[in-house]
């Protein structure tokens, strides 16, 4: 099974009473592969690769101040939220340096470079694809993205980057509006799939789209933006992939590319997301 990336901290800190990205999403997966190694805490010249140098001193300033403050209709900012987004940057990172599964919380595929949103501060797995770039030399990077939610951040950060490609399965029409027929580039390839899409028409797009894609692009490292709230049952999503469905999405994965690592992004069902990402992780 591949290793797994991740820290105590992200199951008690950034607490969002209620919210649907809890720190009980992080609790239920550390019960089910405690076997996880810890990873460092970026720095802020590393949240500095995509993030504006106003933006992250707003968040920790925010996070500083001692108060919890809603950053937008869905995006909390807690007094320890700055330092377990910088936790979840750094396993991000950790897993590109140990081909690993970052378990991560606060997720990161909507963060822009100046603004917080949908529930994520930085960009985790923008910021893993950045620092690949320049500490590993990776000069070519794909990011393949299957959460439910398009993501927007990561689309934005590299739009104008010819040297990230960055793919998203996603279901359309839905939150945030972006990702929809038509909207892409040479190096952004958006696949948008209809509500109730389940096995079947994800392992088509994979055939059809995205496998084509990311194999003419020659990455020197693939990354994948795990999201599971495309799984059956999910509490925020509207489709309907199994665990073997999703396993079947990480086989093909893995054949992409020699450098693979994947960070957690949604999955909201807590019965039934250790199940999502065990089948990735042995996929």
């Amino acid at each position: 099974m591949i290793p797994f990336i991740s820290h105590t901290d992200f199951a008690r800190l950034h607490p969002t009473d209620g919210h649907p990205e809890r720190p009980e999403r992080l609790q239920v997966l550390q019960n089910a592969f405690p076997d996880f190694e810890e990873p460092r805490h970026t720095t802020e010249a590393e949240l500095g690769y995509v993030h504006d140098p106003d933006y992250i001193r707003l968040i920790r300033e925010t996070s500083e101040s001692g108060r919890t403050v809603m950053l937008d209709a869905d995006t909390v900012c807690t007094p320890s939220s700055y330092e377990t987004a910088r936790l979840a940057a750094g396993a991000a990172i950790t897993a590109v340096e140990r081909g690993g599964f970052a378990l991560v919380r606060p997720p990161g595929h909507h963060a822009l470079p100046n603004r917080a949103m949908g529930f994520c501060l930085f960009a985790n797995v923008a910021i893993a694809a950045r620092w690949a770039q320049i500490e590993l030399v990776a000069e070519r990077v794909a990011i393949l993205d299957w959460d439910v939610h398009h993501g927007n951040g990561t689309q934005d950060i590299f739009w104008d980057d010819p040297s990230v490609l960055f793919v998203s399965l996603h279901q359309w029409p839905f939150w945030p509006g972006s990702g929809g027929p038509g909207d892409g580039n040479e190096t952004t390839i958006n696949v948008p799939l209809e509500a109730g899409s389940g096995d079947e028409e994800y392992v088509a797009a994979m055939e059809q789209v995205v496998e084509p894609g990311i194999s003419a692009f020659e990455p020197d490292l693939l990354l994948v933006s795990a999201g599971f709230d495309a799984g059956a049952g999910d509490l925020l999503g509207g489709m309907n992939v199994t665990e073997a469905g999703f396993a079947e999405l990480s086989r093909r994965t893995k054949g992409l590319c020699d450098r693979v690592a994947l960070v957690l992004e949604g999955g909201y069902t807590l019965e039934t997301l250790p199940g999502f990402v065990r089948a990735v992780a042995e996929g």
